[in-house]
């Protein structure tokens, strides 16, 4: 049976009040005034010693990152994709930092490249099996790593809100997760759907339901359903949803392009070059201060 329902919303303004002007003011940091917010990379940036880049992955991504961080003044120094990421094997460092978007199928070639070289190592590629991503960890021994299926700051500040809000609303709100993506994209549910996941069930308590078909029966009180959309140029779009007794919460994300994750994954990959080695978290580094 469900407890019995107690006002959850007025204490969920409670607790977001300090969150949104945190959060606030880091948008304020990072995007600047508006004639900066559209390059804020650039205009960031300017007069700092510049990045050198090995990029994994050379898709639409992989481009878009290219010359952005040229438009920096930083040097990619090497772009590989699938056809030839063999030649990881010969080469030395050569890079600052590496920025894999890649496919889980270049793990294994970007992993031996890690553990040789040192080279910190900002990935953004999703799709990863359970042993990858506990391989992806154990790199930390080696390097400074870092790895996130989304780096754009909305969605860092809708995790940390999920965080804040979910033990207030659940169990009385049922959850649901939609994300939406172009035509082209191979995986699903999206990296971010499952980013979002975590932060509302950290402790994985809760029964992951993908889609519904048939006769399921009636909602399980403990389900988080995730649904995947595709079609048509969408860059991302992810909604939560808490249904309540006569009311209901939802919170959306919508990426205009791709530009979003290209600046946040080279505004992250300034700061994790000079880490020192081993794993770290988007929230942590975003939010530290």
């Amino acid at each position: 049976m469900r407890r019995k329902i107690s006002p959850p919303l007025p204490a969920a303004r409670k607790k977001l009040a300090p969150l949104m002007q945190s959060c606030y003011d880091k948008l304020l940091k990072y995007a600047g005034p508006e004639k900066q917010r559209r390059s804020f990379v650039h205009s960031e940036y300017k007069g700092e010693k510049h990045m050198n880049i090995l990029l994994i992955g050379y898709g639409r991504m992989g481009k878009l990152i290219e010359q952005t961080a040229q438009a920096a003044g930083d040097r990619v120094v090497c772009a590989m994709d699938l056809d030839n990421l063999d030649q990881l094997a010969a080469m030395d460092k050569t890079a600052d930092v590496i920025l894999d978007f890649s496919n889980p199928s270049a793990f294994a070639l970007v992993e031996a490249y890690v553990r040789r070289t040192g080279t910190p190592l900002l990935s953004g590629t999703t799709g990863y099996s359970a042993d990858q991503l506990a391989r992806l960890r154990a790199l930390g021994a080696y390097a400074p790593v870092l790895h996130s299926g989304n780096y754009s700051l909305g969605i860092a500040v809708f995790q940390r809100v999920l965080r804040q809000i979910a033990p207030t609303l659940l169990p009385d709100f049922d959850v649901e997760i939609t994300e939406t993506h172009h035509n082209q994209k191979v995986d699903a549910p999206s990296g971010t759907a499952l980013m979002l996941r975590d932060a509302i069930d950290p402790a994985g308590e809760m029964t992951l339901v993908y889609g519904r078909q048939g006769s399921v029966g009636k909602r399980g009180e403990k389900e988080i359903g995730i649904h995947a959309l595709r079609g048509g140029t969408v860059a991302g779009v992810h909604t939560v949803s808490f249904f309540g007794p006569d009311e209901e919460l939802t919170i959306t994300h919508r990426a205009a392009s791709r530009q979003i994750f290209v600046n946040g994954a080279l505004h992250m990959a300034r700061i994790l070059k000079d880490k020192p080695n081993g794993v770290y978290d988007l929230q942590a580094l975003l939010f530290q201060n």
